[in-house]
């Protein structure tokens, strides 16, 4: 429960701290409305990794999990597009595998996330099954990397998952 309150406290210490006035949009002199990186670098690339603990609904118990994807910016706009992996330490052995969707407003990063799970079933069997994740992050850049807060739920055909954790990215 510590946890859970430090988390929140980071991430309103991060949206009331950084509070700016800041263009998302610029118009270059054609007049044609192009999207910059209001908060950082304007990068085509990113490799991140998130981690946080997460609440299983259906066995009502805590897993860590690891979280692992790469973006790619679609042109100049906010949206992009990659891969992502998350792993969930549990006993079924959930590997989550994805074509991850995204949106950047500003310090505000939007993720979903549909794919297939594999975990291990009753007597060692490999079940393949749907999943999608939700995700919705705060980040605030140093250079070339980011850091922040981030909430995710996941759905899988035979659970739903929720996680409160921290992602470090890079972007190039």
């Amino acid at each position: 429960m510590r946890f859970l309150f430090f988390l929140l406290g980071l991430f309103f210490l991060c949206t009331n701290s950084y509070a700016q006035e800041l263009e998302e949009y610029e118009l270059p002199p054609q007049g044609k409305a192009e999207y910059k990186h209001c908060c950082g670098g304007n990068h085509k690339n990113e490799i991140g990794i998130a981690n946080a603990p997460f609440f299983s609904f259906t066995e009502k118990a805590i897993n860590y999990g690891l979280h692992i994807h790469y973006i790619r910016a679609i042109g100049k706009s906010p949206y992009g597009i990659g891969l992502g992996y998350k792993r969930i330490f549990d006993e079924r052995q959930q590997q989550i595998f994805s074509v991850a969707g995204s949106y950047r407003s500003c310090s505000w990063v939007y993720n979903v996330s549909p794919g297939f799970t594999l975990e291990e079933g009753e007597g060692g069997d490999t079940n393949l099954l749907f999943a999608i994740n939700f995700e919705a992050g705060y980040e605030r850049d140093f250079g070339n990397f980011h850091i922040g807060p981030f909430a995710e739920i996941g759905y899988f055909s035979e659970d739903v998952q929720f996680g409160l954790g921290l992602h470090i990215g890079y972007g190039f």
